[in-house]
């Protein structure tokens, strides 16, 4: 999106991060990220917070729509009958192995430590492999395989070790 600053255009300035918000309402999108040189600004909408990074020093956080936060994050959640959720770090399509001819990464009774990894989140053709996080033994996988995830969104229910 950005042509670089040979071109003129600061992907910093106000008017255009305005503009670029007022684009993800109107397209229901959650997260823009761009990048100008070494700068870069990373935009969230529906109560993910906006983090605007630049090379020298971090920037104030800012919200880009006042709807209400989200429930936790990425990492793993805490339910109510003592299991933890493995939620997905982004808005993507789940994949529970590494091809179809694969074993699933996890499966229900396995155990798991935090460095495992449970799934893939293809997001923009780019296949991010999700580590469990936790330690544990998992209970439940609460999406199918080639579903869709949104930001936050569990995929998995772990009994936690003692």
């Amino acid at each position: 999106m950005s042509k670089g600053k040979q071109s003129g255009e600061d992907v910093f300035d106000i008017q255009r991060i305005r503009e670029i918000v007022k684009l993800m309402e109107e397209h229901e999108l959650t997260e823009v990220d761009l990048q100008q040189g070494d700068d870069r600004i990373k935009l969230g909408r529906a109560g993910q917070p906006v983090v605007m990074h630049a090379a020298a020093a971090p920037a104030p956080m800012v919200h880009a729509s006042s709807a209400p936060a989200p429930g936790p994050s990425a990492a793993a959640a805490p339910v109510d009958d003592g299991t933890i959720t493995i939620n997905a770090p982004m808005v993507g399509t789940f994949y529970s192995r590494a091809n179809p001819e694969s074993e699933p990464f996890v499966q229900v009774g396995q155990m798991v430590s935090p460095d495992t990894i449970v799934c893939i989140v293809e997001a923009m053709k780019v296949f991010n492999e999700i580590p469990a996080e936790c330690s544990g033994k998992v209970v439940e996988v609460l999406v199918a395989d080639h579903g869709a995830v949104d930001f936050g969104k569990p995929m998995f229910r772990v009994q936690p070790n003692p």
